[in-house]
């Protein structure tokens, strides 16, 4: 091979580096421009004689003919030019679906690359729900499981507007053919279900909310909320029952609270109102839950005696989140959203020990859809405080679909059917239910849950940025 055949190497060389560095069409301009040169300037030398290049055998590169481009370059650059296409395609498919999205007179590096990177986050997100709820829909059972699904299947709904979905759980898997199950955390994840699902299309459909009003004020009769520990709690079953199971209160059970406020936001119906401020305030005989167990600056200190895995406040309380948000959704009171944020903030810390430090997820319990969704919940009460939250939840799931960046010691994701492990360290050994579960409807359900949620969140902040800028700015958490 000549200097001149080894210049064009070279140029080639520095050329394939650029898609290397992801700028793939640059590197295909880069090598058409310099495949013209080197044509050119052999022409011009006289290196191609009468417009016949010397002969080659069966393909085999003749060295002594420098117009001729070396034959290891000839897989490259047809390689080159391939992968220019498809990132041309690749960009005319994902704006396709939203072309207003994008703007062809500017480039990745101006204005508009972060919507853009939002929209295509976005995107994968959704197409990793859909995978995952699949394999959700085959498992699927009419219990507390399958309720948590549902509330994923809300969010995803709310981020897509997919008929599909409103469709399966108003006419095939029917929210209201779900069973109460015995602990009453499982009629509340049925409940909760039919809210957001009433609350994401519209509020038009009162069947939803009249069986969730239905299941509460049963579980009510049945003396599930009670004072008999001294403060005012809901419990698994009513005080005294007879019962193999411990009877316990934690923050599942409470999510009844958060129920409550639901219900009164549809049906203005005071007593619902009452309850969700009795659980956490109490009343003149006995406090509620923040008055003997929250210690301030987001710290839950539960009280020894009869709990299930995780105790009184399991995933350190983060439960307490959600019912904190609903407080403050209905009564605008600043003190429960004080709690709520400082709760979330501290659990998040990986100072704190409980999240992981680079990826974020839970290191030792499971239940990591609600868990999801209960910090997603005080980030929408308050945005700026929890600005970190969104992208945090977004490398727990990328930690989970890559199996912790193909380090994990156990199976998070299985590939082959999306299936997803219950727990999510990447080392096994948290506490929890189930934890090493892979695929059933208990893991599947949650992990449908938590990728609804981001995706939902994930679609706000697209919408967010392309809201008209305002003269004044509006507290969203209001």
């Amino acid at each position: 091979m000549n200097a001149g055949s080894n210049v064009f190497s070279r140029q080639i060389d520095r050329a394939v580096s650029k898609q290397k560095s992801g700028n793939i069409l640059s590197m295909c301009v880069d090598i058409e421009r310099m495949s013209r040169k080197h044509r050119t300037h052999y022409a011009h030398s006289g290196s191609v004689h009468d417009g016949q290049s010397s002969p080659s055998v069966h393909g085999v590169h003749d060295a002594h003919n420098p117009s001729r481009i070396p034959r290891r370059y000839y897989f490259a650059i047809g390689s080159v030019a391939t992968l220019g296409v498809i990132a041309i395609c690749y960009a005319i498919f994902v704006g396709g679906s939203s072309g207003s999205d994008r703007n062809p007179s500017k480039l990745p590096g101006q204005e508009n690359q972060q919507q853009w990177s939002r929209q295509e986050l976005l995107n994968q997100t959704v197409q990793r729900a859909y995978a995952i709820d699949r394999l959700f829909r085959q498992v699927y059972t009419p219990g507390w499981q399958g309720a948590n699904g549902a509330i994923g299947d809300a969010y995803l709904f709310a981020a897509t507007g997919d008929q599909s979905l409103l469709y399966s759980f108003a006419n095939i898997r029917k929210l209201t053919d779900m069973i109460n199950g015995t602990w009453v955390d499982d009629r509340a994840w049925v409940c909760l279900a039919e809210m957001y699902w009433w609350d994401f299309t519209g509020r038009a459909n009162r069947v939803w909310v009249e069986d969730a009003k239905q299941r509460y004020l049963s579980a009510k009769s049945e003396g599930r909320l009670s004072h008999h520990e001294g403060f005012w709690s809901w419990y698994n079953w009513p005080a005294n029952s007879k019962v193999e199971d411990l009877i316990f209160t934690n923050t599942n059970m409470n999510l009844m609270a958060s129920v409550a406020c639901w219900l009164y936001e549809a049906t203005g119906d005071k007593q619902f109102y009452n309850d969700a401020i009795l659980v956490w305030d109490g009343d003149s005989k006995y406090p509620g839950i923040e008055k003997p167990f929250y210690k301030g600056n987001g710290v839950w200190e539960p009280k020894k005696g009869r709990t299930f895995v995780g105790g009184q406040f399991p995933w350190m309380g983060a439960g307490c989140c959600s019912i904190g948000a609903s407080l403050y959704r209905m009564t605008g009171n600043p003190r429960y959203k004080e709690v709520a944020v400082a709760t979330a903030k501290r659990i998040m810390d990986p100072a704190n020990s409980w999240v992981d430090g680079q990826d974020f997820y839970q290191i030792r319990m499971d239940g990591n859809g609600a868990f999801v969704n209960f910090i997603v919940d005080a980030y929408e009460i308050a945005p700026d405080e929890l600005s970190d939250v969104p992208a945090k939840i977004e490398k727990m799931l990328e930690h989970v679909w890559t199996n912790h960046h193909g380090t994990a010691t156990v199976t998070l994701h299985r590939y082959a059917d999306n299936a997803i492990r219950n727990g999510w360290s990447p080392n096994g050994g948290e506490m929890g239910y189930g934890v090493d579960e892979i695929g059933t409807v208990h893991a599947q359900s949650q992990a449908v849950r938590a990728f609804g949620v981001s995706a939902y969140v994930l679609k706000q902040q697209l919408e967010k940025e392309k809201a008209p800028i305002q003269g004044t700015r509006v507290d969203s958490s209001k």
